[in-house]
């Protein structure tokens, strides 16, 4: 990890590079190995105080909010060090993150940064005032004008999976925007987060106070953040149970929420689809970093005739793909991230069980290896009611279940408390299509379309979450509409 600030790392909170007030650190640890890494500072509540007073100060009294050529300016000097440091960053994330490096080309590093460099384009183009002409309301001439502006102080709180990407979809659109932004990482992954606070404050001309990294690793020191009333918006990414609880600590100060939460995808082949390509792709798509994506597809729906080919084919799949290091370039699946993780898997494989579920491959965790491993499973023998197929397990496990035609194949979709993604294959394009159409999530994949990229909104309905993040309405999120009329 040539190039990466030795450990510990170190905050970044009003343009300066700090560890903790107090001093204290916590472990950084590899998933594949168990062991340390690093450290990150254990960030106190006087941190985050002095982050939130810094953010709120750089909004109010700098020029960031106003002068979109600095913040141009600014986000392309960040572009070019993530590209400059991206072996090294790449390096970081599969040692902190265990995430494959193959991943790096897609999710992991090449498409957010990409995507930064995107928001940066369209921040240079974009008409931040509408003229809306002249008209007479109430008999009164005037002119009218709409004026999208900053919406303040955005408090950005992001998960362990994905972290480069994540971090960069909330602080790449929000500085844009014109936004300060505290950025809170989980403590599992604290070291990619404060590597972008330092190329910010080494590598950019970003004004002090602007963009602030702290890494508390208790999840009290940083609950402030959602009720603090200096922060003007909550950007989270997590389990909808802590949407939950951020919206209602935001509540009372009704401080703008955006919310991208847990998924429950699933996979519909058609009775006229290739049901054994289908069920191939989506048993390797679940053993994508340990399944530990919420979008990933993790029910498999498909025609009841021919259940059983599916749960094989799947199977094969699945052991076929095993489980490899992640700093093995041919790695697909991974470690989960902690012990924690490997746990609350295992919890959902002797559920399966008691739920009556059998195992067609795997069905249990790793214990004879270092480092937090679960075997890449399908399940097979439950139905669409059963907790497996309704809650996110965050593990390399697909569910398999029947259906009995197109309008069975969107009941089952449809019946879940969550909607961010899925996919539908049928040997007609408009026959899938049509299904397509049906189903209540944010995302769908038609026939082995791709919709990830930096233009595309990313986002879901239910319980999976509220607004859209990347495309022109993930940069919108970070903007308040102010309309102005002047005598005509």
């Amino acid at each position: 990890m040539s190039g990466l600030a030795s450990p510990p790392a170190q905050q970044l909170v009003d343009g300066k590079l700090v560890p903790a007030s107090d001093g204290t650190t916590y472990p950084i640890l590899n998933p594949a190995t168990g062991e340390v890494i690093g450290h990150a500072p254990d960030g106190t509540a006087a941190d985050v105080e002095a982050a939130i007073a810094a953010a709120r100060r750089a909004f109010d009294e700098s020029a960031w909010s106003t002068d979109v050529a600095l913040r141009v300016r600014c986000l392309r000097q960040l572009h070019a060090a993530l590209l400059e440091e991206a072996e090294a960053v790449k390096a970081l994330t599969t040692a902190e993150v265990g995430m494959p490096g193959f991943m790096m080309g897609a999710a992991g590093f090449d498409v957010p940064v990409d995507g930064l460099r995107w928001v940066t384009d369209l921040l240079e183009d974009y008409e931040f005032e509408t003229d809306l002409g002249v008209a007479k309301p109430m008999g009164i001439a005037s002119r009218r004008t709409v004026r999208r502006e900053p919406v303040g102080v955005v408090a950005a709180i992001s998960p362990w999976n994905v972290p480069t990407q994540i971090n960069l979809a909330k602080i790449g659109p929000a500085l844009a925007a014109g936004c300060t932004v505290v950025l809170k990482p989980a403590p599992d992954t604290p070291w990619v987060a404060a590597e972008l606070g330092r190329l910010v404050a080494e590598r950019t001309d970003i004004p002090a106070g602007v963009l602030n990294v702290v890494t508390p690793r208790s999840n009290e020191v940083a609950s402030v953040l959602a009720s603090d009333p200096r922060i003007d918006m909550v950007s989270f990414t997590g389990s909808t149970a802590t949407g939950r609880a951020i919206m209602a600590a935001a509540a009372p100060t009704l401080k703008k929420v955006f919310l991208e939460l847990g998924g429950k995808s699933a996979a519909i082949a058609l009775d006229d689809a290739d049901v054994a390509s289908v069920a191939g792709a989506t048993a390797f798509a679940a053993c994508i970093h340990a399944g530990q994506g919420c979008a990933i597809t993790t029910r498999l729906v498909v025609p009841r005739e021919k259940y059983d080919e599916a749960v094989q084919v799947a199977a094969a799949t699945m052991e076929s793909i095993g489980i490899k290091d992640p700093a093995d370039p041919s790695a697909i699946c991974g470690p989960v991230i902690s012990q924690v993780q490997r746990n609350r898997v295992e919890a959902y494989l002797r559920l399966a069980e008691e739920e009556g579920g059998t195992f067609a491959t795997g069905g249990h965790v790793l214990d004879d290896r270092p480092g937090y491993w679960v075997a890449p499973t399908v399940v097979a023998g439950l139905d669409s009611s059963s907790r497996l197929a309704q809650e996110e397990v965050f593990g390399p496990v697909l569910v398999v279940l029947p259906h009995d035609g197109d309008d069975d194949a969107v009941r089952i979709a449809n019946d879940s408390a969550y909607g961010l993604s899925g996919s539908v294959d049928s040997g007609s394009l408009e026959r899938a299509k049509a299904v397509a159409d049906r189903i209540r999530t944010g995302t769908l994949a038609v026939n082995g379309g791709v919709w990830f990229s930096p233009d595309v909104p990313f986002g879901g309905y239910k319980q999976s979450g509220l607004g859209r993040e990347m495309g022109v309405a993930g940069f919108e999120e970070y903007l308040e509409t102010k309309t102005l009329a002047f005598p005509a």
